[in-house]
């Protein structure tokens, strides 16, 4: 079993711009991503939880360039307007050939 150490993009967004990111991700270079409907409670207190599909959890696997990328562009373009966090993680996954592009050499 040979592990590959990657980096996971989490983002914590309000819906509405779960389709401008991912699809800026993939541009950037990730191969794919997990969506999942969220709530909880921040340091703006308690989100509209009740109503479904008002945040999103949106994590990205990929190589530490891209993972740089898509923070410096997600901080830019939506920090200043909208609700959003984001964090980063290291994982260590199987299968590194599922994280990379089509056609995308192993760097």
């Amino acid at each position: 079993m040979e592990l590959t150490k990657l980096r996971m993009v989490t983002i914590v967004a309000e819906s509405i711009l779960e389709e401008r990111i991912c699809a800026r991700a993939l541009e950037l270079g990730a191969s794919g991503f997990t969506v999942v409907e969220s709530r909880g409670h921040g340091s703006l207190g308690r989100n509209a939880g009740e109503i479904p599909g008002v945040n999103v959890r949106i994590e990205i696997v990929v190589e530490d360039r891209v993972a740089e990328d898509i923070l410096q562009g997600i901080s830019k373009e939506y920090f200043n307007h909208y609700s959003v966090i984001c964090f980063l993680s290291d994982v260590f996954v199987l299968r590194q050939d599922k994280y990379r592009k089509k056609g995308e050499a192993q760097g």
